[in-house]
């Protein structure tokens, strides 16, 4: 028989000798325990009873008495009660009671009872018989004293029946005990028998495989763990001897990819920290070298932002045949060709990085060249060419840096430049055109209140788009953030207000809903991106719609909604919606007027307090703005100072 079936026979044998115990310690125990207590309680029962029924026949016996010596009704009442619970109790102890003597002494006793009520009491109640009868009365008490010496006749075999039910349940407590104590040294039989079963089939052989684990991890690759007789252990032994021998062959094979990985780390340090070409070719070519025992070693390859890499090493070594560059160049790079006279060529780069280039090694002592040290070399090569990649996303890179940097410097000069020069023109045209509208002269025609008021308009617009401009261009031209604590209703407030007449002028219908929401910030950017905000709102919405704006906070953040019923925003406009100059397609299809710089400064400005802008949108129903700023809490009210007494 296997373990296996050895330690589950042992096992389901335990369980099955363990549920027997509780079965007998907690299932006949206790059942004999529920019997005897109500053997006892029925007992002591039957005990109560029987006193009860001495004290009722007691009342009775007085209760004659006293009418045969006053001949009073009054005193029947007691006779009357105590019979009948007299009869009731002697019934009560019959229903307590198991024994034959118990039930025959119950059974005289409820007899003489029966006699002292019909030779003694009856009489004397039905006929009313005088005191003087001393002979009756002499008889009734002969009959009481029968009564009370059978009862206690009977409390003494009752109290011998409690004494037989203790003496039965200690006896059957005993024997269960015994029971018990067989099961007990049972089932430590077993166990014992399992636990050797353990010890010789699994543990001493775990302890030898071990053993044979901790020497293979201390390097002894030679160690192999000892044949057992165990079927379920055969197998893992032989798995381990399988698993050392193959991780003694894997090891071999892991140094020799180490080394090769380490010579190709090594190299492309060298590369890729080259400060002086001579020596750091130099070591590249003795790090070769040194790894395959070749005898010199020729390089020529590009290497991109410091020129061409040429090494003999070591120096002096003669200069390798002319004929076969050419030939290599113009072969697959990284291909591996080995010469005649033992020598070795490798082709470097594609020429798409710089010029294609070789690889020359040459070792006459050892010609033959075997597959690791080609395999080897190839990785080299590859290296080396990841190498001349890096090194030329390297140097494009730093290219592309600095252009960047030129052009963000001309952008700024171009800012700079071009909000200079419009704003002092366009100064001097809004003040001649409002000095012409406010002047009080000849009254302007139709046609000349028209262009003076397009004038206007466009002098306007362009002077908001050159300060956009220079929003756009911080933090070198921006204002300067004055943060405050402050709450955003009455900005809002105050900007609705602001635009009441461009909404007014298209007949659309505003709904407000701004309760108090303090925030963090400067005032005059945010009330800058709420404006912008709410007139694009306004701009984008026809004729007849409706523009809302719903202000919510939380201890955590403040949000406004700005919702319009406008033209909507075309899904593929959305991600590019906060570019500058950016402008939705329908936008333009419609020829709503606009640079597309609003949107980019309101998501600065939010970003710049911290917080978030986001935009659903449905094309031809409308769009809903949220702005989400970090929210704080509420400053206490300041009291007034009371003015100061003169």
């Amino acid at each position: 028989m296997s373990v296996q079936r050895r330690l589950n026979a042992g096992f389901a044998a335990l369980l099955a000798l363990f549920s027997v115990l509780l079965m007998v310690q907690f299932g006949a125990g206790s059942r004999l325990r529920a019997d005897q207590e109500d053997r006892l309680d029925r007992v002591s029962r039957a005990d109560a009873a029987n006193d009860e029924a001495l004290q009722r026949m007691t009342d009775a016996e007085t209760g004659v008495r006293g009418f045969q010596l006053t001949g009073q009704q009054s005193f029947l009442d007691p006779y009357e009660k105590g019979w009948a619970a007299a009869l009731a109790a002697l019934d009560d102890i019959a229903t307590g009671v198991d024994g034959t003597g118990t039930r025959r002494l119950l059974d005289q006793q409820r007899e003489a009872a029966r006699i002292w009520l019909d030779a003694f009491a009856l009489p004397i109640i039905d006929s009313g018989m005088a005191a003087g009868n001393q002979t009756h009365a002499v008889r009734g008490k002969q009959l009481f004293d029968e009564f009370r010496l059978l009862n206690e006749a009977v409390a003494a075999s009752i109290e011998e029946e409690r004494r037989e039910v203790v003496a039965d349940g200690a006896a059957a407590r005993r024997r269960l005990d015994v029971i018990a104590a067989v099961l007990v040294g049972v089932i430590l039989t077993v166990a014992v028998g399992v636990a050797l079963t353990v010890r010789r089939q699994l543990l001493v052989p775990l302890g030898r495989i071990s053993a044979t684990m901790r020497r293979l991890t201390a390097g002894d690759r030679s160690a192999r763990a000892e044949p057992v007789r165990a079927a379920e252990l055969r197998t893992v032994v032989k798995a381990l001897n399988d698993l050392a021998a193959q991780t003694e062959t894997l090891l071999a094979a892991e140094q020799s990819r180490a080394a090769r990985a380490g010579l190709r780390q090594a190299v492309a340090a060298e590369m890729q920290e080259m400060r002086d070409q001579a020596t750091g070719g130099r070591r590249i070519a003795e790090l070769i070298g040194a790894a395959v025992g070749a005898d010199a070693v020729h390089c020529d390859m590009g290497l991109p932002g410091t020129g061409r890499l040429h090494v003999h090493w070591p120096s002096g070594s003669p200069e390798p045949p002319a004929g076969l560059v050419s030939e290599i160049l113009a072969g697959t790079p990284g291909q591996v060709r080995v010469q005649p006279d033992g020598s070795v060529w490798l082709a470097v780069g594609d020429g798409a990085v710089g010029a294609p280039g070789y690889l020359h090694l040459s070792r006459p002592g050892a010609p033959v060249w075997t597959e690791a040290e080609q395999r080897l070399l190839a990785g080299v090569v590859r290296e080396i060419e990841r190498v001349q990649r890096q090194l030329g996303l390297q140097d494009t890179q730093a290219r592309l840096i600095t252009e960047l940097r030129l052009l963000d410097q001309r952008k700024d000069v171009f800012i700079q430049t071009v909000t200079h020069e419009l704003r002092t023109p366009l100064t001097s045209i809004l003040g001649y055109a409002e000095m012409i509208a406010d002047e009080d002269g000849p009254e302007l025609n139709a046609v000349q209140e028209r262009a003076l008021s397009a004038i206007l308009r466009n002098a306007h617009r362009l002077r908001d788009t050159i300060g956009d401009l220079v929003l756009l261009d911080r933090p070198q031209y921006g204002a300067a953030v004055q943060a405050e604590i402050l709450d955003l209703a009455p900005v809002a407030r105050l900007v609705l207000h602001e635009l009441h007449n461009a909404a007014q002028a298209k007949g659309l219908t505003v709904n407000v809903d701004t309760p108090e929401a303090w925030v963090r910030g400067d005032r005059t950017q945010l009330r800058r991106a709420l404006r912008k905000v709410i007139e694009n709102a306004i701009k984008f919405t026809p004729a007849g719609g409706s523009v809302d704006c719903r202000m919510t906070a939380d201890p955590h953040t403040v949000s406004i909604a700005v919702t319009d019923t406008g033209i909507g925003i075309p899904d593929e406009d959305v991600p590019g919606l906060f570019t500058p100059f950016h402008r939705a397609g329908n936008a333009m299809d419609q020829a709503v007027q606009g640079p597309g710089l609003g949107l980019a400064i309101v998501r600065d400005i939010v970003r710049d307090h911290g917080g978030t802008v986001a935009v659903q949108s449905v094309v031809g129903r409308g769009s809903t703005f949220t702005l989400t700023l970090p929210a704080i809490p509420a400053p206490a009210p300041t009291e007034p100072k009371s003015p100061a007494r003169v």
